[in-house]
């Protein structure tokens, strides 16, 4: 047998997202023939517990912070000692903290960019720094990868010289299979059969949008129809829509819960699932959402206007538009013949183009182009 590659997968935390989410689904797919993986976790958390208990080499180095020039002897010491020969970093924390050392050690970097670090609504100075951060990671590794055609077109903009190879995120389809997953969430909660469940997974940041979601879900209920909003996950705007809870009195109405291990059962117990973001690279919770068969409603954003076609597999609302968000969350929850066709179409979407086995493949193939490329 041909020697395997030591491979590094570098994440920037160990919390689940869509790209600590992204990375789980490669390395349980890559070929363990070809490829030795270990992984580099810059925090603790869930998705380096699952990757252990999977039995792959997970390792932390703790920093929160980009570009920390502190923690280089010791990324420097892990890339010796686990006697690395390509890395793969997803985002940019990660790139930012392991593209010096490596560039120095002769390492080959393949940069994927799961969303871009700037954004239009950042102020002038942050994004600029930003951008020529992004800059300097991306004109120095060997491949950089988009996870949407939306994600390159911004980096071709905004960076003189990008250039990037489009592979989008898969899911595991047989890890989100509506026919063998059944769903407890709603006989725990207590949500009555002939209530609409709506969901939203993702973490409770600003450009998630968990606020603005509450309170187009608050101008839905006034239009009749018997819903529930849960939302899980955790962030910084946790504290806040708690608030919000009491403050409308809508407790009975509205469940906050903490991220969960049980995706999959999860979204087997909803009716629809909401991602009411201000952009995205390719969410993979829509993905996932749709895998199973739930019917979507997402803004129009980014790499998400890349896998809705409104109407035919999902509807999709203006980002920040909380009452076309209601509006969209009250036909849903009107129409149970509109949840079903939407949910089998969104389907078939993730069936024929976001399979995980297939982007594995993809990803394997740069792998080998990238080091051949350092044997020339």
């Amino acid at each position: 047998m041909a020697k395997r590659v030591r491979l590094l997968e570098c994440i920037r935390q160990g919390q689940i997202g869509g790209g600590e989410t992204h990375l789980l689904s490669l390395v349980e797919n890559l070929d363990k023939e070809r490829f030795d993986p270990v992984v580099l976790s810059f925090t603790e958390g869930p998705m380096v517990d699952r990757l252990r208990a999977m039995g792959i080499s997970t390792h932390v180095i703790y920093t929160e912070k980009p570009f920390d020039v502190s923690k280089r002897k010791e990324v420097r010491q892990f890339l010796e000692e686990q006697r690395v020969e390509l890395i793969h970093a997803h985002g940019t924390r990660a790139a930012s903290n392991v593209m010096h050392v490596a560039r120095r050690m002769g390492i080959p970097v393949v940069y994927t960019i799961h969303g871009w670090s700037f954004h239009s609504d950042q102020s002038f100075l942050v994004r600029n720094l930003r951008r020529l951060g992004e800059r300097y990671l991306t004109s120095r590794s060997s491949l950089n990868i988009s996870v949407s055609a939306s994600n390159k077109q911004t980096g071709v903009g905004a960076i003189r010289g990008f250039r990037s190879r489009v592979i989008n995120n898969g899911i595991d389809r047989n890890k989100f299979d509506p026919a063998s997953v059944s769903g407890g969430l709603r006989q725990e909660l207590r949500i009555p059969e002939d209530t609409v469940l709506i969901l939203f997974i993702a973490r409770f940041t600003a450009h998630k949008q968990p606020l603005a979601l509450m309170q187009a879900f608050k101008e839905a209920l006034s239009a009749g129809p018997a819903m529930h909003l849960v939302l899980v996950g955790d962030g910084d705007q946790k504290a806040e829509a708690q608030s919000l809870v009491e403050e409308w009195g809508l407790g009975e109405k509205i469940t906050l819960l903490p991220f969960r291990q049980d995706v999959p059962q999860v979204l087997a117990s909803a009716d629809v699932y909401v991602l009411p973001s201000l952009w995205e690279g390719l969410p993979i919770g829509l993905l996932e959402a749709m895998a199973m068969g739930k019917a979507v409603v997402a803004t129009n954003v980014d790499g998400t206007r890349e896998v809705i076609r409104d109407g035919e597999n999902g509807l999709m609302v203006e980002a920040g538009d909380t009452t076309q968000l209601a509006q969209a969350l009250v036909k849903m929850a009107k129409n149970a013949d509109l949840r079903s066709r939407l949910g089998r179409c969104a389907r078939d979407t993730i069936r024929s183009k976001f399979d995980a086995a297939a982007m594995t493949r993809e990803i394997e193939a740069a792998y080998t182009e990238v080091l051949k490329q350092k044997e020339n």
